[in-house]
């Protein structure tokens, strides 16, 4: 099995696809919209990468938060909203954002879980900033660490209970960042005492069975280095300071604050201490390069994906009374 989590190209597999994807084995797979129709096609492509793989477990993903970043929507499944609505509803009930956000994520896991896909590219534990770019701050969960970490914890606990595997992300934290990584690499030069403020939410749910990197140089810790390319971010930050075991993913390596060629970055996230690269657009060309740039995975890195995969449970509850008991929370904002 090779360390890396790719897309596919279309809304069902291509021969090429079938013959490159059973010899490299890659670990998993990773849907966006080009990828979606309805419930029938959606089930039929995970079923197909799941016999691709003879794998029951295999790990098939998706960033579904809500908000504009949600992969399947209208008219097909129904909108979810964004972080900032149960943020604005924990300032006035914290409680009462607390389980809304609970059952929100149990209805996106039961959504997910329809249609065969095991894993969610949630929760967001990025703590904002007044400067927050918009890319992350449209998603955020709030500007207190606490705050973060209770609706985070609750998005986490939701999913699970449906049947998905949560990702907390973007570690060691997004909210500084004054630019869009997709397009540019951010800088943070705040001091290594200010970010002990954006660590918090990930101390406190350090146990999360999956975890997703930034693309962002921390001058208090590696002005030469983005936190997905430093080994002393993900060894001393990390898995030091933050205490997460689990399963370390990239984002995805072909957003432009990364430099170099797709293969050139993949192996530098490994060699830095990720566990698994995440290269989304399905590009043969740059998939075969990253296949040969990588070697088999390593021992404890799947042990981690084993571990974290063996945690996801049968789905539990009701979709449409989990959609009702949020939305009568959220009216209360």
């Amino acid at each position: 099995m090779k360390p890396v989590i790719f897309g596919t190209a279309g809304l069902a597999l291509t021969p090429d696809e079938r013959a490159f994807f059973a010899d490299a084995e890659p670990a998993g797979y990773i849907l966006f919209k080009r990828n979606i129709r309805d419930r029938e096609q959606v089930r039929a492509l995970t079923d197909s990468l799941r016999d691709l793989s003879g794998r029951d477990d295999l790990p098939i993903l998706i960033d579904q938060e809500g908000g504009r970043v949600a992969r399947m929507g209208p008219p097909e499944w129904p909108a979810f909203p964004a972080g900032p609505a149960f943020a604005a509803l924990y300032e006035r009930a914290p409680m009462s954002a607390i389980q809304a956000m609970r059952a929100n994520g149990q209805a996106l896991g039961l959504m997910l879980a329809e249609v065969g896909i095991t894993v969610d590219c949630a929760p967001l534990l990025d703590v904002a900033q007044p400067d927050t770019t918009e890319a992350v701050a449209c998603r955020a969960y709030g500007g207190e660490p606490m705050q973060v970490a209770a609706l985070g914890r609750a998005m986490l606990e939701g999913l699970a209970e449906g049947g998905v595997v949560g990702v907390v992300k973007h570690m060691p934290g997004h909210g500084r960042a004054q630019v869009d990584s997709h397009h540019l690499l951010p800088t943070v030069t705040a001091s290594a005492e200010d970010l002990a403020i954006d660590l918090e939410p990930f101390r406190t749910l350090a146990h999360a069975p999956m975890g997703m990197t930034s693309h962002i140089v921390f001058e208090a810790w590696d002005r030469a280095r983005p936190a997905t390319l430093s080994p002393i971010v993900i060894d001393s930050v990390i898995r030091g300071a933050i205490g997460f075991d689990g399963l370390l993913m990239t984002d995805d390596i072909d957003m432009k604050a990364l430099s170099g060629t797709a293969a050139e970055k993949a192996a530098g996230a490994i060699a830095a201490g990720c566990d698994l690269v995440l290269d989304c657009w399905a590009r043969m060309d740059e998939m075969v390069a990253i296949a040969a740039a990588l070697g088999t995975i390593a021992d404890a890195s799947r042990a981690r994906l084993d571990r974290a995969m063996a945690g996801r449970g049968a789905p539990q509850g009701d979709f449409a009374d989990l959609v009702a008991r949020r939305d009568a929370f959220l009216a209360l904002a």
